[in-house]
């Protein structure tokens, strides 16, 4: 073989030398095939890590510092011996009484016995009982402490062996690199488990502790290199293994609840994904139900759910009954503004609902029972953060009617009518003397609101004595052309309908409090009945009350996977600081989206 040169002293690393070798044997190879083999050999991953440690052992071995001597204490009374012997000047006093200290003389046995120590790792011996004529046995020796070791098994149908089921990333035997999946488990610590039960054979593994000796028999199948997890996903439902009648070791399950991020690390089970927490220190994954799986599972026990249309009463006008709606809303919560402002956006919820009713409303894009089908499982996140040049993001406000959402959202626009602002439904019906156009309402003919209504224009809409109602989109993007955070409270059915790369919504959920803490803050407060024709304030009542959470409690269940905070309005001044504070954070801060969010 010709010589080579690498072109480096004789410092050059054995690391730096492998990996110029195939570029140096280039011109010396006749055929492509062979340089091919040669670069696949010298690039192979477990080659560079080898040589890499293999370095780095030299390293150390060369700055491992040894100490010159093992018997310091008694090198110290031999001095003081030859020292008595000697005139005493006032240096060798010194020194003699150095050495008769007892904390010197304790330091120097320290010494000794430190230096007497072997530290080096003691590798329990080889079985004796290895069977030479299998060359395919492998015995694998792994250090376990408390940790699992990171494997689950399982018995193969066909053969009846015990096989490596799966791996999970990060554990013990995955960082090892020596057990894979299909391996053929022989023997644990010496114990056969041809005649064991999976759980059995884990729970030899769960009592042993240090190194724990595998006779295997490799798996011939051939394993794709493993790539690190890029995927983060947020958790739309609680999960807890304990409880998982199917997941295949318990143990290995990882729990979570709404909300949480997690970081996908394998989805080579289609059943069984591999997971942990997002920002977790620990290595190792844990199985979590795949979203194919956890969809059919939801489907196979979700009961129908029947929602019914919500309705107005025929008493009085739409617009009366949502300046209902904002009175009760500004009263329930103990406070008045004591101001109107013009323009401020008519929410469609309605006080309270009469049995006898006509004109269904809220309609949008998509009906209450389509939403129903909907099974959160997952959802594949990335995280965003607003720039300063980019349109604030839309905000959502969701509550059950008399919970003081309209009251916390008039407090956040009157704080800031600069950096604040709220849409303008639209209407059919003839503008009043006293109102202006674009203010109060945009009033457009009904031919126009039916083709924007056939065109999905509307956010919801509705329709009261031969008038349209609704709320458009471009009135969204009007607020939010005017550089402002658009404050928006609609029915929750609507807001998957707004969860768009355009509008990038924030959703805030806002919940009464307990029935007994709402009769303490409410014993005042007054509502707009909608049981008479002369629209008379009265107080709560329990019926009230328990609609009010009964109404929260339906919304939370079935859309609140949806939702990204929930305020609780036990008190009007912390529920709005609790508010201002989210809207703070979240013009500046980092959140995580849908990943559909940041491409267009």
């Amino acid at each position: 073989m010709p010589a080579l040169s690498t072109g480096a002293g004789s410092d050059t690393g054995l690391y730096e030398l492998l990996a110029a070798l195939p570029a140096q044997l280039q011109p010396h190879v006749d055929s492509q095939e062979d340089l091919t083999f040669l670069w696949d050999m010298f690039g192979e991953k477990s080659l560079h890590s080898l040589v890499k440690i293999h370095e780095k052992l030299h390293y150390y071995e060369k700055q491992n510092p040894v100490p010159i001597l093992h018997g310091a204490a008694a090198l110290a009374d031999d001095l003081a011996e030859e020292l008595q012997s000697k005139p005493l000047s006032s240096e060798i006093r010194e020194l003699l009484k150095l050495l008769a200290k007892p904390n010197l003389k304790a330091l120097l046995s320290v010494h000794d016995t430190v230096a007497q120590k072997n530290y080096d790792p003691v590798l329990p011996p080889m079985p004796d009982d290895i069977d030479e004529e299998e060359d395919s046995v492998k015995i694998i020796r792994l250090v376990k402490n408390r940790e699992p070791l990171g494997a689950t098994i399982k018995r193969d149908e066909q053969t009846g062996a015990i096989v490596v089921a799966r791996i999970m990333r990060g554990g013990a035997a995955d960082r090892s690199g020596l057990i894979h999946v299909g391996d053929e488990l022989r023997e644990v610590n010496g114990i056969p488990v041809d005649d064991k039960k999976p759980e059995e054979i884990i729970h030899i593994l769960a009592q042993s502790q240090g190194a724990i000796t595998f006779k295997i028999i490799p798996s011939v199948k051939e394993e794709m290199p493993v790539k690190e997890g890029k995927m983060f996903i947020r958790a739309l439902f609680d999960y807890d293994p304990n409880e998982d009648k199917a997941i295949p070791c318990k143990e290995a399950g990882l729990a979570f609840r709404k909300g949480d991020i997690l970081q996908i690390m394998s989805q080579d089970d289609a059943t069984w994904w591999q997971a942990k927490h997002e920002g977790d220190a620990n290595p190792r994954a844990g199985l979590i139900p795949s979203k194919h799986f956890q969809e059919r599972r939801f489907a196979l026990r979700r009961p129908e759910v029947q929602i019914q249309p919500l309705k107005i009463s025929n008493r009085k006008s739409y617009e009366e009954a949502v300046e209902c709606e904002e009175i009760e809303d500004a009263e329930c919560a103990g406070h008045n503004s004591g101001s109107y402002l013009a323009g401020f956006r008519r929410s469609f919820r309605l006080s309270r609902k009469d049995k006898k009713t006509n004109k269904s409303m809220y309609e949008c894009k998509k009906s209450d029972q389509y939403d129903t089908a909907d099974i959160p499982t997952y959802e594949e996140v990335a995280k965003y953060r607003r720039q300063p040049n980019d349109k604030y993001r839309l905000v959502v406000l969701v509550g059950p009617v008399g919970v003081g959402l309209n009251e916390l959202k008039r407090k956040l626009l009157i704080s800031d009518t600069q950096h604040y602002g709220v849409t303008v439904p639209h209407t059919t019906r003839p503008r009043r003397s006293q109102e202006s156009d674009g203010v109060e309402y945009i009033f457009i003919s009904k031919h126009l609101f039916e083709t924007d209504v056939q065109n999905n224009k509307f956010i919801e809409y509705g329709e009261y004595k031969n008038n349209y109602y609704g709320t458009s989109l471009d009135s969204v993007r009007s607020v939010l052309a005017k550089n402002k955070v658009c404050l928006l409270d609609v029915q929750p059915h609507t807001v998957k309908h707004l969860r768009t790369y355009e509008f990038k919504p924030f959703v805030i959920f806002i919940k009464p409090p307990s029935l007994d803490r709402l009769r303490e803050t409410r014993k005042n407060a007054k509502i707009i009945s909608s049981k008479d024709d002369k629209g008379t304030a009265k107080p709560f009542t329990e019926e009230d009350f328990h609609e009010m959470i009964k109404s929260a409690h339906v919304m939370e269940s079935q859309y609140g996977h949806l939702f990204d905070k929930v305020i609780v309005n036990d008190d009007l001044t912390t529920a709005y600081s609790e508010l201002k504070t989210t809207f703070d954070r979240l013009e500046t801060e980092t959140f995580w989206v849908p990943v559909s969010w940041l491409h267009s």
